[in-house]
Parts: structure tokens; C-alpha cells; sequence
């Protein structure tokens, strides 16, 4: 296989990305200048080698602990749980989540053969135990395998008393209900508040 079909290659490896968009890629990091390529590489070398995951809510560190579990200002009564390390990101950038949280590393999918002990669910109780938790939340993906551990958990959860609350789903701000999906008008319905005087 020469360089450019090898790149393409791999580049189509990563989610969301199809062939034409890999070509265009490749095409892309071959036009620029060799530090450029350089540095895309080191930058790939230096995640892989030098991250791994936070020993507290499983999300990418560079130290044992990430920034996240060692800031004394969070909440830790207060556990978000969500599905990837992805997912942290756009939940801290709304500023409004003081909290910590627990990385599970997937959802529960028994037709792909994923059950409770593939993902980081020893964990997550392993910290109740530990910690002094008053809430846990939910913020998993509005999907069948996000709702069933969502479900799953919560119920495992609610006797030992701890609050457990989920993410509302709904029209997103600026969204028109005429061009919003069936599922997520009828979450928005499911998870409608009162309004205040």
C-alpha cells in the first residue's frame, strides 16, 4: 500500500469519518508544511503515551487524579455520571455544574454483549461507599442503552438513599418544535416543569 492509500486508510479508521472525507484529510496534511505533519504526530504520540484515566471518575489525566477530582472548590456530594470522557467537556463548558464526575466508559447493550461488568460500575459504588453522596445524576445519551442504565442503575441506587436525578430532554434553546423529532417533543412533554409566578 503507498503513503497516501495508507492514510487515507487510517484516517478512515476515526469515527465519522468516511473515505472522501479521509482523502480529503490526507490531502489536506500532505499541502501543509513538514512541521505540520511533525507536530500532528507528536501531539497523537504524546495523548496515547502520556494520558490514561483519572484512578477517581475514569476520565483521561495526565496525573492519577484529573483536574476535575483534585479541585477542592467541587462538589463531591454531587456525581455526574456520563458515558465517555467526551461527554465531561460540553457539560463543563455550560459552567453551571459544580459537581464531579463518573466516567462509565459505555452503556449497558445486551445485544452486543455489554453487560454491567464491562463497564466502570464497581467503580461508581465503590465511591458511594467512600464518599459522603448526596446525588447522583444521570447524563447519559437519550438512546434505548442510555435509558436501560440509566434505569438500571437508579434502581440499584435508590435504597441505599441517595437522590437520584437524570438530565432533562427536550427542544434545544432556538430549536423549532416543527422540525424536532417525535422522541425528543415527547421527552420534552415527559419532562415539563412547573411554571414559576
Amino acid at each position: 500500500m503507498n503513503p497516501l492509500s495508507r492514510l487515507v486508510f487510517e484516517l478512515s479508521k476515526l469515527p465519522g469519518i468516511g473515505e472522501k472525507s479521509a482523502t480529503r484529510l490526507a490531502y489536506f496534511i500532505l499541502n501543509q508544511d513538514g512541521a505540520y505533519a511533525s507536530g500532528l504526530a507528536q501531539a497523537l504520540l504524546d495523548a496515547k503515551t502520556k494520558l490514561r484515566y483519572c484512578s477517581q471518575c475514569f476520565n483521561f489525566s495526565e496525573e492519577e487524579s484529573c483536574e476535575i477530582c483534585i479541585d477542592t472548590a467541587r462538589d463531591r456530594a454531587l456525581i455526574c455520571v456520563v458515558e465517555r470522557p467526551s461527554d465531561v467537556t460540553p457539560l463543563e463548558k455550560t459552567g453551571s455544574y459544580r459537581g464531579v464526575y463518573h466516567v462509565l466508559h459505555g452503556l449497558l447493550s445486551p445485544m452486543d454483549g455489554v453487560g454491567p461488568e464491562d463497564l466502570r460500575m464497581k467503580e461508581l459504588f465503590s465511591r458511594l461507599k467512600q464518599a459522603d453522596v448526596s446525588e447522583v445524576i444521570f447524563a447519559l445519551n437519550p438512546s434505548v442503552e442510555g435509558e436501560a442504565t440509566t434505569l438500571y442503575l437508579s434502581r440499584l441506587l435508590k435504597p441505599v438513599g441517595i437522590k437520584v436525578s437524570q438530565v432533562a430532554y427536550g427542544i434545544p434553546f432556538g430549536g423549532t418544535i416543527e422540525f424536532t423529532d417525535r422522541q425528543t417533543l415527547g421527552k420534552a412533554l415527559e419532562n415539563r416543569t412547573e411554571m414559576q409566578k
